[in-house]
């Protein structure tokens, strides 16, 4: 068998090679072709398309994301997909756009340079890199870091800098009960000054230049971290549009960046930031919106009559998204102008690790 196999994509005439036990999308990645993903571990159906010629081996995947139906009708999951022969494959949902603006994935050196507690289970982190990365705002990496224990772990983060930041990536991050990197950070296992590999860039949630309508960001928990890069590097690149930026938190006390938001809307007009609290004190002084933030979108987009005009960029817990979905599509949103990324607190699916 020879090492490298040719894989064909249809209807768009990419061509690219991949080598022997390497599965398809991570060739993919590593050429510069940015194809749909998602979780990159056979759960979530992203990368799912049709094998139209060739023969693939399947590593083990969900059936949730493949059923046996559609692996009868000759659909594969290109994450979990080693090529025996050359082989075409037919995408089934594919991006312009995506293709045109892909990076090569890459794997850089760093080391953890900055730590901070932003609330009680919000961590700040920055990692200096030993050569520059190109990402475009919105995306993530795979961050592996070994403990003091001498434990390897590997999570995925999305910076929340904008890519004009080459070498100082720096990334908002949740701290779980059972979430071993935050934890780790907490209890000094992962230091300060500690090395680490860096892998990317990943995803497709990031942000589209030269479009109409408002844009609109909505985030809870660590889902700041991309929209703060989405959100400081459409405000950096001259484009005129209204920006409504939804944050929901349980309390006040879980909102934080209030004074460089502030910074933010003082200095523009067309910025509106709307933060929404679920578990508001009823005694206490907050004037702000309460329930939860999918409700308040709803209620915004209904007063401003967008009727799917715009874009929209939601990034956090799936439940948050799972509720977000029905309400734009009711607001007459089309989905090839609704971004998505779902964190995951294990590589269940969406983008793990955050």
């Amino acid at each position: 068998m020879s090492d490298a196999h040719k894989v064909r994509l249809e209807p768009v005439g990419v061509e690219f090679e991949v080598d022997n036990g390497e599965t398809v999308l991570n060739a993919a990645f590593r050429q510069g072709i940015a194809l749909p993903h998602g979780c990159k571990e056979g759960q979530c159906s992203a990368c799912k398309c049709v094998l139209l010629d060739g023969e693939v081996d399947m590593l083990k995947y969900s059936t949730f994301a493949l059923n046996d139906m559609e692996k009868e009708t000759g659909h594969i999951l290109l994450c979990r997909a080693i090529a025996y022969s050359d082989m075409e494959v037919e995408l089934l949902n594919y991006d312009e756009e995506l293709l045109a603006k892909a990076i090569a994935v890459k794997t850089y050196k760093g080391r953890i340079s900055r730590f901070e507690k932003l609330t009680h289970d919000i961590r700040g982190i920055e990692i200096e890199l030993g050569s520059p990365i190109k990402f475009w705002a919105g995306q993530y990496v795979d961050i592996t870091v070994t403990t003091e224990e001498g434990e390897t772990i590997t999570r995925s983060f999305s910076m929340a800098n904008t890519p004009s930041e080459t070498q100082k990536l720096s990334f908002i991050i949740k701290k779980y009960p059972q979430g071993k990197f935050s934890g780790e950070l907490d209890s000094g296992g992962i230091r300060v000054g500690a090395e680490v590999s860096v892998v990317g860039p990943y995803g497709t949630c990031f942000r589209r230049e030269d479009r109409q309508g408002p844009l609109v960001l909505v985030g809870a928990g660590s889902g700041m971290s991309p929209v703060w890069s989405i959100l400081n590097d459409h405000l950096a690149s001259g484009e005129k549009r209204q920006v409504y930026f939804f944050y929901g938190a349980r309390t006040e006390d879980d909102l934080f960046h209030l004074e460089k938001i502030s910074d933010l809307v003082n200095r523009h007009s067309e910025l509106a930031f709307i933060p929404v609290l679920s578990h508001a004190d009823e005694n206490g002084g907050w004037t702000g919106e309460r329930g939860f933030v999918h409700q308040s979108v709803d209620a915004k987009l209904k007063e401003l009559a967008v009727d799917g005009e715009g874009d929209v960029y939601a990034c956090g817990p799936p439940p948050m998204i799972d509720a977000l979905q029905p309400v734009l599509f009711m607001n007459g949103f089309e989905s090839e102008r609704i971004f998505f990324d779902k964190f995951t607190t294990s590589s269940g699916g969406g983008t793990p690790g955050h």
